[in-house]
């Protein structure tokens, strides 16, 4: 039975809020916290986010924003401040009462005796345990882990209890209940562990397998996470479990599962006590789980993404492949049938993740050259390698069955040796021979004759270039003053037939779009790849700078979310760019058709947002040139067969270098309705330009509406004003659109909006990196609050024009 309630009036005598023990009669009530005796947890009641219901919860302490690492009663919230929390000296150990003594919440386990006198403690790990009058732990919140996983913590399984660890994300950012999302340990008799993630029990995404240090191919973290943390993957007869342990005292760090299914590590500096976001799980296309099917492989430094391994072809392929090439579902076959003869062997794969290892075999104790032979043996054996990098070449894992999940990997990937029919590996047996000391002269006399013959092709090829340039005068004339020919030796030459022949000699029926720089058409090149042709009209000047800017900036820029520029052609009086080809074009033909804009549900607008954020990002930041885009609208951003945005467009776009300063131009170009005030007023722009016209993006992509044009019959605000009046009156939800009621989730929504209003406001000063709004996007944690937009008709205001303010801007502005 729980204690009587009188034993409440003890809490009037009781000062929790500077111990770390519980005592029976000892009890915490809602406003009252019990930390740890370092300072680092802190176990008490919280609502989280907006919520008005209450939980009993364990987070950091003095850290922003809060974080919560542990709910108790994540499925039963209090409705008031009510709660208490109990421990009981007979029948349940840990419960938690409201008002009307009614248990919402127990921890399950029962004390053994009548006389157990239990106390509970809050260690210095953040894991709240139970502990009978010997001193042994019967009851600990570390085996009923919530939507993160911390030092100490242990992901796996109890083989004695059965019981299961693993962590379950919240339903949303302010309602603790389990999700859709579980990060589990697969691990069972004579198979390798690793790590999934799981949507409804269906495997989205997967870690590993574990290589002795960490789970290979995991994303590259800002910090040395190895020297900070050990790894330990512990497989005994009681338990199988990962975990790790700090070496390091100026750093913490937490692995949540966000409502979305995306695995977040955090660092805490107990300097600043602000997260900083190290690496998320997916990081990329390739990391949904089987996306390239059986023998297939994914790489993202190509495209499509999946291609066969070697000594396979792809299947009959799916219906819609030409319309998705990323629908590889049913994966490759084997070129040739293996017949279990001799002359079987393996090709080494290198830098890969290895396949999932549901279907293996694993022998801790076999060489390298061991686990060949056995695998050779068994004719039923299809690849092998060695999964622990930390002891040599010991260790073997052996696939029976089809490999699934493979990937390439730039780093941390590892051998695969994968079984092939005698012919396959013909000719890398020759490969390996021609060097022999009969050949090796003749061959070599014949290699160095090849080579010679490519070497003098290239030269030719680079001097007929650049001969030809200089003969087509008005062109390179045009193009001398800031495109290079080293600029142009980056990409490939197309000449104008095979453009024409691609294009149909420029029919109108190819033609897919136009702009200042002139038409664009589709195009089908010599290897069947579909292509964007933007040829330059003579009467356009707008057009030749753009064509400069494209060559320099696009050509030596490698991004997933900027569009690719394929080649070039320079004949006589012609110039022509050629991109990859976008089939669902621009993101407007969606977002403001009133038939087409519902095929854009809330999903996949958040991750055109998202992808739109780290495009810029690397463009401001990381990318070979620091660029300012200043055309960002909903026109350029391009998408691909899955709806990935591709930022395009940068014949307006200028380089800068290291310095986030202001430039001001006498010329400003733009799309009015994205421009941001400093621009449009004194001719100023910056990196903070271009995060204002992301923020004007955010909101159109939220509503639906343009910001140019936008009308409202309570007020004549522009779309960001109307924003601004919803956020202060707590009605941001009511700028969706109506379209994606059924599919938003509301948390995301508001938050989104929230960002879209920091990168909208007045001055650029106070607008946020493109880091600081790709981090707000991804996290939790508590937002800065905005400041009054630009262009904001208040009460008695006038909304600003756009027009020139000093004698020394022209303003310019093109409606395209």
């Amino acid at each position: 039975m729980l204690l009587p309630t009188i034993t409440l009036l003890f809490l009037a005598l009781v000062t929790c809020s500077a111990v770390d023990t519980i005592y029976v009669d000892q009890n915490i009530s809602d406003g009252e916290t019990i930390v740890s005796a370092n300072k680092k947890f802190e176990l008490g009641f919280f609502s989280p986010g907006n919520s008005k219901k209450r939980y009993l919860g364990i987070w950091f302490k003095n850290t922003s924003p809060q974080m919560v690492v542990w709910v108790a009663n994540r499925k039963d919230p209090l409705n008031d401040t009510s709660g208490t929390l109990i421990l009981g000296r007979h029948g349940i150990l840990l419960s938690i009462v409201n008002n009307g003594g009614t248990t919402i919440w127990s921890s399950n386990e029962e004390a053994s005796t009548t006389n157990v006198s239990p106390i509970a403690q809050l260690l210095d790990t953040g894991n709240l345990v139970i502990k009978d009058e010997k001193y042994s732990i019967v009851w600990q919140s570390f085996d009923y882990p919530g939507d993160t996983f911390i030092a100490e913590m242990k992901l796996g399984k109890n083989l004695v209890t059965g019981r299961e660890m693993y962590p379950t994300s919240w339903r949303s950012v302010e309602d603790p209940f389990p999700g859709m999302f579980t990060v589990r340990l697969f691990m069972v008799k004579d198979k390798y562990p690793q790590v999934y993630i799981c949507k409804n029990s269906v495997i989205q995404t997967r870690l590993g397998p574990f290589d002795g240090i960490e789970y290979a191919g995991r994303p590259k973290s800002r910090h040395d996470f190895n020297r900070m943390y050990k790894v330990k993957m512990v497989v005994s007869q009681k338990e199988i479990y990962l975990g790790y342990s700090a070496n390091s005292t100026i750093l913490s760090s937490r692995t949540v599962i966000t409502p979305v299914g995306k695995l977040e590590t955090w660092l805490l500096t107990t300097q600043n006590h602000q997260w900083m976001q190290d690496f998320t799980v997916p990081k990329d296309h390739c990391d949904n789980y089987g996306l390239c099917g059986p023998y297939g492989s994914c790489s993202t430094d190509r495209y499509p993404n999946c291609e066969c391994l070697k000594g396979f072809e792809q299947k009959e392929k799916s219906y819609d492949l030409n319309l998705n090439p990323y629908n590889w579902t049913n994966g490759c076959r084997r070129s040739k049938v293996l017949d279990c003869g001799p002359g079987e062997g393996f090709l080494k794969l290198s830098s890969m993740k290895l396949p999932d290892t549901q279907n293996v075999v694993f022998d801790g104790t076999m060489s390298l050259q061991e686990c060949e032979v056995a695998c050779k043996d068994d004719c039923s054996c299809t690849a092998y390698a060695n999964p622990n990098i930390t002891r040599g070449s010991v260790g073997c894992l052996r696939w029976f069955g089809d490999l699934i999940d493979v990937r390439v990997y730039e780093m941390n990937g590892q051998d695969l040796y994968v079984r092939l029919a005698a012919s396959e590996l013909l000719g890398n047996s020759i490969t390996k021979s021609i060097f022999s000391k009969k050949y090796g002269i003749h061959i070599l006399l014949v290699a160095s004759a090849i080579g010679l013959g490519f070497a003098v092709a290239y030269v030719c090829r680079k001097k007929k270039i650049k001969l030809h340039m200089k003969g087509n005068r008005h062109a390179f004339h045009k193009m001398h003053a800031t495109v290079h020919i080293d600029d142009l030796d980056e990409l490939p030459y197309f000449s104008l037939n095979e453009i024409a022949e691609a294009t149909d000699n420029f029919s109108i029926s190819n033609k897919i779009g136009e702009g200042g720089f002139g038409p664009v058409y589709k195009g089908v090149l010599k290897d069947k790849r579909e292509v964007a042709v933007k040829r330059l009209s003579e009467t356009s000047h707008q057009g030749l700078d753009e064509f400069k800017n494209e060559v320099i900036c696009i050509a030596k820029l490698q991004h997933r979310n900027l569009v690719k520029l394929v080649g070039y052609c320079i004949h006589d009086n012609e110039m022509i760019l050629i991109y990859e080809y976008m089939p669902n074009k621009s993101l407007d033909t969606f977002l403001f058709d009133e038939t087409r804009r519902s095929i854009l549900d809330w999903p996949k607008r958040f991750h055109i947002i998202n992808g739109m954020a780290r495009g810029i990002l690397y463009l401001h930041q990381d990318s070979r040139l620091q660029i300012i885009h200043r055309d960002l609208k909903a026109g350029n951003i391009l998408l691909d067969n899955d709806m990935n945005p591709k930022i395009a467009d940068f014949g307006l776009a200028r380089k800068f270098v290291g310095s986030d300063n202001a430039v001001r131009t006498k010329r400003v170009m733009g799309t009015y309705g994205y421009i941001s005030p400093e621009y449009a007023l004194h001719g100023q722009f910056s990196t903070k330009s271009d995060v204002f016209s992301f923020g004007v993006l955010v909101l159109e992509i939220v509503s639906g509406n343009k910001n140019r044009g936008f009308s409202h019959g309570d007020h004549s605000d522009s779309l960001l004003g109307h924003a601004w009046r919803l956020y202060k009156e707590n009605r941001s939800i009511e700028l969706l659109c109506p379209s994606l009621r059924d599919s938003c989730i509301i948390p995301e929504v508001l938050r989104t909006v929230h960002v879209g209003l920091l990168c909208v406001q007045h001055h650029a000063q106070e607008r946020p990196t493109m880091f600081s709004v790709v981090l707000m996007l991804v996290s939790e944690g508590v937002l800065p609050q905005p400041k009054q937009p630009a262009f904001f008709a208040g009460p008695s205001e006038k909304v600003q024009s756009v027009s020139s303010v000093n004698e020394d801007t022209i303003t310019q502005l093109y409606a395209r």
